[in-house]
C-alpha cells in the first residue's frame, strides 16, 4: 500500500493534533489513531475515533457512577458472564469508527451488515484512482464442488498467470475507457463510472457499536468466509484486541473458539457421554449437520 505525499501529509497533520478530555482513553488505540493497516494490495483500515473501553461495558452493566468494579479480575468475570449468556446491550456502549479502503466486490458483502453507519466515497463527485485488486497467485482456485460459494483446488502456476493476465487486461481497459469518457467526451462522472470493474477500490467511513462489530467478526473471521474479507476482519480483530482486551478474550473463548449445538446435536453428545455408540441414522441430524458436529467434536 503506497500513500501519496498529500495523503501522508494529511495523516501527519491528523496525528499532530492532541486534545484534552475527561472521557476514558485507551493508550494502545490512541497509538493506532490515523495509522493505516495495509489490507490486500491497495487497501487499508485505520482508526478514526472510538468511544468506551472494557470498564465502560462493566459500568453500563451495573449502571454505576464509577469506572467499573475495583479490580480487573472483577471486570473480567462480569464481561465473561455477559458474553457467555449473550447479554449484549452493555457492549453497545462502546463504538469504533474506521476509515476503510476496499475493493467494490468486498464492499458489496460488507454492506450486508446493516448495523453500522456508513458514508462512502462518491464517484459522482470525485474521480476514482486507477487502482484495482489483483489476487495473489496462491489465492486463485477453481469453484468448489461441494460449496456453491467457495473455492476448491488452487490453480497451477501457469493457469494462475493466465487468469491474472485476463483480470489485469480487463481492469486496465475499463479504467482507460473511464478516463476517455471524461477527458475526451466530457461525460458526467456519474455516468463514466458505470463500466468500472468490481475490483476497483472504494473508501468509506464505517462506525459501529461493539456488539454488532463482534457479530460481524464472528462471521467474517470464520474460515468459511471469503479470503479477501477475512483479511479486513483479521485486521479489525487486532484493533479490537487492543481496544477492549477483556471483551476480546471472552469473545474468542465463547464465540470464535466456541460452538453452538442444536437440540439434536446436544442429545447426541449426551448419549455419547453416557457410553452409547450413536450413528447418524439414529441422531435426527442431516448428513451435513452430522459431519459438522463430528468436525466440532474432533477439533
Amino acid at each position: 500500500m503506497k500513500l501519496t505525499a498529500e495523503e501522508q501529509a494529511a495523516l501527519d497533520a491528523a496525528r499532530a493534533d492532541t486534545f484534552t478530555t475527561r472521557r476514558p482513553t485507551v493508550d494502545s488505540i490512541e497509538a493506532r489513531l490515523f495509522v493505516p493497516t495495509p489490507c490486500l494490495d491497495h487497501g487499508f483500515i485505520r482508526v478514526i475515533d472510538y468511544m468506551g473501553n472494557d470498564a465502560a461495558i462493566v459500568q453500563a452493566a451495573r449502571v454505576s457512577y464509577g469506572k467499573g468494579t475495583k479490580s480487573v479480575r472483577g471486570d473480567r468475570g462480569l464481561i465473561r458472564y455477559l458474553m457467555r449468556h449473550r447479554h449484549t446491550t452493555p457492549l453497545e456502549m462502546c463504538e469504533l469508527k474506521l476509515h476503510v479502503k476496499l475493493p467494490i466486490f468486498i464492499a458489496r458483502q460488507w454492506i450486508r451488515h446493516r448495523t453500522a453507519n456508513v458514508n462512502e466515497y462518491s464517484a459522482r463527485y470525485s474521480v476514482l484512482d486507477a487502482e484495482f485488486y489483483m489476487p495473489r497467485p496462491q489465492d486463485l482456485a477453481v469453484q468448489a464442488t461441494n460449496n456453491r460459494q467457495g473455492r476448491g483446488d488452487v490453480l497451477s502456476p501457469a493457469q494462475a498467470q493466465a487468469v491474472l493476465a485476463l483480470l489485469k487486461r480487463d481492469a486496465i481497459g475499463a479504467f482507460d475507457s473511464y478516463n476517455a469518457l471524461m477527458d475526451q467526451h466530457q461525460l458526467a462522472r456519474e455516468l463514466a463510472r458505470i463500466g468500472l470493474p468490481l475490483s476497483a477500490y472504494t473508501q468509506w467511513y464505517w462506525k459501529i457499536d461493539l456488539h454488532n462489530l463482534l457479530h460481524f467478526l464472528s462471521l467474517r473471521m470464520d474460515r468459511h468466509a471469503q479470503y479477501e474479507i477475512r483479511v479486513y476482519a483479521d485486521a479489525i480483530g487486532q484493533v479490537v484486541a487492543d481496544w477492549v482486551p477483556l471483551a476480546w478474550e471472552a469473545f474468542c473463548d465463547y464465540r470464535l473458539g466456541g460452538a453452538f449445538l442444536s437440540k439434536q446435536a446436544l442429545a447426541v453428545v449426551r448419549r455419547r457421554l453416557a457410553g452409547e455408540d450413536v450413528v447418524q441414522q439414529d441422531s435426527g441430524l442431516s448428513d451435513r449437520e452430522w459431519h459438522e458436529l463430528l468436525a466440532v467434536l474432533k477439533t
